[in-house]
């Protein structure tokens, strides 16, 4: 009934621990992009199946899972290799989604932020949901409003689970995560929404809001005051001023942008 799919690239350090948390029992299909690493060999121990794809975007990648890979149950899982679900999420599904099967197409998961293994209880500024277990024959993923998200059509009925997984997102490789945040602050530097694609609440906002400076001061104050990102202490104050830095990079790229015209 359900199939577990994991998008990788070089996800040595963290597949372990996120195909340690699956039960043995489902299928999982990994859609590799490309990995130079021993992230193949991890995926073949376990018995995943593996098809690759070079990169196109979180949404394109989730659809080529959906529709090439050769799945056939009922509902596809999308788990992320920095991603650990609890047992508490199978077990709901198991006892549950059997029952909304003809009421739902895509189950928003909310999920728990950890900054080099601390669990993040305020900065970021709960709930954030994502759509990650879908019906396979009537979800597909459009790009949405940042341009390297990914949303689903708005033909779907959604769901809200209130079981979170949790979401290593950094373990202090502070370069890597950089360098990968410009090439996405660039993507963003033109809010745009999809035409058709269900947004979420920090969506709506984010694109109302635009793309003034003043921004960079609220991303702060967002996540270090008015969430409470204080309260979790070093961790609090170094996510705020990560995700600060990616508004002032987001700012700065679209100022260039409009100098140089």
């Amino acid at each position: 009934m359900l199939t577990i799919v994991i998008l990788t690239k070089n996800e040595q350090a963290n597949l372990p621990d996120c195909l340690a948390a699956i039960p043995e029992r489902y299928p999982i299909v990994i859609v590799d992009s490309g990995s130079t690493d021993d992230t193949i060999a991890i995926a073949v121990s376990r018995d995943c199946r593996i098809y690759t794809n070079p990169w196109p975007g979180f949404a394109e990648q989730r659809n080529f899972a959906i529709r090439q890979c050769d799945i056939n149950t009922l509902w596809i899982l999308f788990v992320d290799a920095d991603e650990i679900y609890p047992q508490a999420f199978y077990d709901w599904f198991e006892s549950e989604m059997a029952a909304a099967t003809n009421t739902i197409d895509v189950l928003m998961v909310p999920s728990i932020l950890y900054l080099r293994g601390k669990r993040l209880n305020h900065a970021p500024g709960y709930p954030i949901y994502h759509p990650r277990l879908v019906r396979r024959a009537t979800t597909r993923f459009v790009r949405n409003h940042t341009g390297h998200g990914e949303a689903v059509i708005n033909t779907c009925r959604i769901g809200y689970s209130a079981i979170p997984y949790e979401h290593y997102f950094y373990h202090g490789e502070i370069i890597e995560w950089m360098h990968k945040h410009v090439d996405k602050a660039a993507q963003e530097v033109q809010l745009q929404p999809t035409t058709g694609a269900v947004m979420t609440a920090r969506g709506r906002l984010s694109v109302l809001l635009g793309r003034s400076w003043l921004r960079v001061i609220a991303r702060f104050l967002y996540h270090f005051v008015f969430r409470g990102g204080f309260l979790d202490g070093v961790a609090g104050l170094e996510f705020a001023l990560m995700f600060t830095w990616y508004e002032a990079t987001i700012y700065l790229q679209a100022k260039a942008g409009i100098q140089a015209r």
